[in-house]
């Protein structure tokens, strides 16, 4: 069951556009949580739907792609992203 907060954290990732991306930071900030990036990124890897719920397109505040819980790993969020950003 998840909690409130990977609720929050969830419907902000749902509103990311396809082929861009935000960061950690971002999100905490829009949930009114500005220093919870780490408990942000924690919620992104107990998201239940990797794809559909697009938290491959959170990365963190420097660049980095940062983790991803889906199977594949950072590979395959870095593979998501490259896609995303050649067909968009």
């Amino acid at each position: 069951m998840a909690t409130d907060f990977q609720k929050k954290v969830w419907e902000e990732i749902d509103k990311i556009p396809y082929g861009k991306t935000v960061t950690y930071k971002e999100i905490a900030q829009k949930i009114g949580r500005p220093n919870a990036f780490r408990a942000v990124a924690n919620a992104c890897g107990k998201n239940p739907l990797p794809i559909k719920r697009p938290c491959h397109r959170v990365i963190c505040s420097d660049g980095s792609i940062g983790g991803y819980s889906a199977p594949g790993g950072a590979k395959m969020k870095m593979k998501l992203l490259k896609e995303e950003r050649n067909s968009s």
